[in-house]
């Protein structure tokens, strides 16, 4: 498919856009209103399911864009389940200990997983032992691209600044991300290919400790996600330097992007979703997948994505599948060319 395709060669924001014209998708029709949906109801079914609570699992910190965006979609999404769904962050491995738990746990749709793309990024990194086969797709709620920030007070105005210095004293720039072979660490090893700079990077659990450790002033510069990283922006603590993407990002509008700067770094970003254990059975992942798919809908959840920066792009669970697919072969050519030390 052709957003998939735009997903996973450089042409994110494209890939927006063509999910974001999807009428299926997103059904706003500018007017704070989202068409063609009633008052929140549980969708009806002979399942007798759901018998209680639902628990998602996020892989990471409370507080990251991945962690936010499953706190928003699950107080939209309740009210067509019919049942409250409680946040469990089961951090570790990069996302891989979260994942493996969602995994693992029972088929029968009451514990769900919010994946991100580390689902097709560990296995190539030898830190894994699951694949995107492992689980079932729901949905697609989101994608976001990546961006390199410093501390306010940061000598470095410009990423040429800090390439510049990377490349001079190999090493000596350090750059927190969200776990060894996370999206983030994959993004700023990106860039050191393109530009031939050496980073020593620094991982730890999650965007929101990666980006307290910048504001700390413990590292000189974050590898993270323009919705991570928009309050601290906002508020004068964290200056942007570039967005690893094709077009600006709509959360930081005055950021350039490397493509504007003549950086031809990969371009790479972070897909997440809803899923569950392979063996749930398909009647519930219907259920979950029509009722997530109309939470993503609700004028709140979309008003949510829009205020904080959250790239809103919602496919069905045959599509995210799809995407999932693509980018799964994707990283296990790109992985091998790149120096993730």
């Amino acid at each position: 498919m052709r957003n998939v395709m735009i997903l996973l060669l450089g042409l994110a924001l494209c890939f927006l856009a063509a999910c974001g014209a999807n009428e299926s998708t997103q059904g706003n029709n500018g007017s704070g209103e989202v068409e063609g949906q009633d008052e929140a109801e549980p969708a009806q079914n002979d399942l007798d399911y759901p018998q209680k609570p639902i628990s998602m699992i996020v892989p990471f910190s409370a507080g990251g864009g991945t962690d936010a965006t499953a706190r928003a979609l699950a107080a939209a999404s309740e009210p067509y389940l019919g049942e409250s769904i409680g946040i469990v962050n089961t951090t570790g491995g990069g996302g891989a200990v979260g994942m493996s738990e969602g995994i693992n746990s029972t088929p029968d749709g009451h514990t769900i997983t919010m994946v991100t793309v580390e689902l097709t990024t560990l296995p190539h990194l030898g830190l894994a032992q699951f694949t995107y086969e492992d689980f079932k797709p729901v949905a697609q709620i989101n994608f976001d691209p990546n961006v390199i920030a410093v501390p306010a007070d940061s000598p470095y105005e410009t990423i040429e600044d800090l390439v510049k210095d990377a490349k001079d004293n190999p090493g000596a720039i350090r750059v927190s991300n969200s776990g060894t072979g996370s999206i983030w660490h994959i993004a700023a090893a990106s860039v050191e290919q393109a530009t031939g700079a050496e980073f020593s990077h620094v991982p730890f659990e999650g965007s929101a400790p990666a980006i307290t450790a910048a504001l700390g002033n413990n590292v000189e510069a974050v590898s993270a996600s323009p919705p991570e990283i928009l309050s601290y922006v906002e508020s004068g603590d964290l200056r942007p330097l570039a967005v690893l993407a094709e077009e600006r990002s709509d959360a930081l509008p005055d950021t350039p992007t490397f493509a504007e700067l003549g950086i031809d770094a990969t371009i790479v970003g972070c897909p997440r979703g809803i899923m569950v254990p392979k063996d749930t059975p398909d009647e519930i992942v219907e259920f979950l997948e029509e009722a997530f798919m109309k939470g993503a809908q609700e004028a709140e959840f979309v008003e949510y994505m829009e205020t904080n920066g959250l790239g809103l792009v919602v496919g069905n669970a045959e599509e995210f599948g799809e995407v999932l697919a693509e980018s799964h072969n994707f990283f296990a050519e790109l992985i091998p060319q790149m120096d993730l030390n």
